[in-house]
């Protein structure tokens, strides 16, 4: 297979296996065979590839979220003047347990922040027990 076709084949194949796709529906979509995906998946340069195209798949997605984020509360926000009562009660459980969630969220990331750098530095976990 000449080396500009591979590259495009095997691009092809990396976008398909970072969306989820099987080994079979891969292939499929690569016009290549499923002895060629498993072959190339054998290759860990190629799997660092898909892995890296996954990442930057739920990065994309992740921005798309938090720029839809603000549109979402605006809207929750203005649900809250509502004339129908269960409409702004509806608005504002959603913006206490969203609240909720945030935060917690945050103080798990923090948590988990701290124990990783402490797990870094052995000195300071022996400084710790002792």
């Amino acid at each position: 297979m000449p080396d500009n076709v591979r590259r495009k084949a095997d691009s092809c194949l990396i976008v398909a296996l970072a969306s989820g796709l099987t080994m079979r529906d891969a292939a499929k979509q690569a016009g290549v065979s499923e002895k060629t995906v498993a072959r190339r998946l054998a290759d860990p340069a190629f799997r660092r590839q898909v892995a890296a195209e996954k990442a930057a798949m739920i990065a994309r997605a992740t921005a798309m979220l938090a720029d839809a984020s603000t549109e979402a509360v605006t809207t929750l926000r203005r649900l809250l003047q509502a004339e129908a009562e269960s409409v702004r009660l509806g608005a504002a459980r959603s913006i206490l347990e969203l609240g909720v969630k945030l935060k917690d969220s945050q103080e798990l990331e923090q948590r988990i922040a701290a124990l990783e750098q402490l797990a870094n530095n052995p000195t300071e976990i022996m400084r710790r027990v002792i």
